[in-house]
């Protein structure tokens, strides 16, 4: 009887630090992805010329906020393009100071490890 309650003690604590450490992924605050959590740092906004293009892509993998700070950097290290990443919604916007390859921009993203859906 003893024992049973033993095991259902340390189930329930295991449970209860398995939530709160999912909670905390989900919501982007955890650390995974090599990174988030205490020491995240996001990708600084990238400066270019007048703007003369914008696209969207729809991006999937992402699950943190280190995910789509990943996403943006690899959009930035394309010459000429800026982007801004929206993790809720799977979507990156691209400020183009110049026409883009989009072959270039889903190169890089996919580089990074994650799937292009679309480009409009």
């Amino acid at each position: 009887m003893i024992a049973n309650i033993v095991i259902i003690a340390v189930i329930a604590v295991a449970a209860f630090f398995a939530a709160r450490t999912a909670a905390r992924h989900f919501s982007g605050k955890g650390a995974c992805c090599s990174g988030g959590g205490l020491d995240f740092i996001p990708e600084e906004d990238k400066r270019i010329g007048a703007v003369v293009e914008e696209k969207k892509i729809r991006v999937e993998g992402m699950t943190c906020e280190n995910c789509a700070n990943t996403v943006k950097r690899a959009i930035n290290s394309v010459e000429g393009a800026s982007g801004q990443v929206n993790l809720r919604k799977g979507v990156a916007v691209i400020s183009c100071d110049r026409k883009i390859d989009e072959a270039a921009v889903k190169g890089a993203i996919e580089r990074a490890g994650y799937r292009v859906v679309s480009i409009s």
